[in-house]
């Protein structure tokens, strides 16, 4: 791989992680704590809007994030310790994991009816993703300045 891709490589799992940190800070703090007061009528309408939108806009940078985590792996770039590499795909396996199993299936839940306990299931267990994709932030940013630090450049 030529050092133009791999430069595109780390600059797109650096952004498509960056990008997934803010969001599910967002996310969070702001958008799950205000689904209580869009009201018991309105509800079920708006759970769907919000599970088909919310496809949309985290499927691209969470399936870029994976592609480039696998690839970054495969290619081992110089400087980058292997430690880091499994780590930040075995995050990404707890976060895919938590959004499957326990994420996903609320969100379908209350995509029947409000219900207060599922609810404040998805706001708590939605804390394992927001510290996962923060670990995984500061990991890629380290592993960033690593690449930078060493060669002055993100290496080959």
């Amino acid at each position: 791989m030529n050092d133009f891709n791999i430069r595109l490589l780390f600059v797109s799992h650096l952004g498509s992680t960056l990008f997934m940190v803010g969001l599910i800070w967002f996310v969070q703090v702001v958008h799950y704590p205000l689904f209580d007061g869009v009201g018991s009528h309105d509800f079920v309408a708006y759970e769907k809007r919000h599970s088909f939108w919310t496809t949309w806009v985290v499927g691209p940078p969470m399936l870029i994030e994976f592609a480039t985590a696998c690839l970054l792996l495969w290619l081992c770039p110089k400087g980058i310790p292997l430690w880091m590499l499994w780590s930040g795909l075995i995050l990404l396996a707890v976060i895919w994991l938590s959004t499957a199993l326990i994420q996903v299936p609320c969100h379908n839940a209350l995509a029947s009816s409000f219900d207060p306990d599922i609810y404040k299931r998805l706001v708590s267990t939605n804390w394992i993703r927001t510290i996962a994709w923060s670990l995984r932030g500061a990991l890629v940013l380290r592993m960033t300045w690593i690449a930078i630090s060493e060669s002055g450049s993100i290496p080959q």
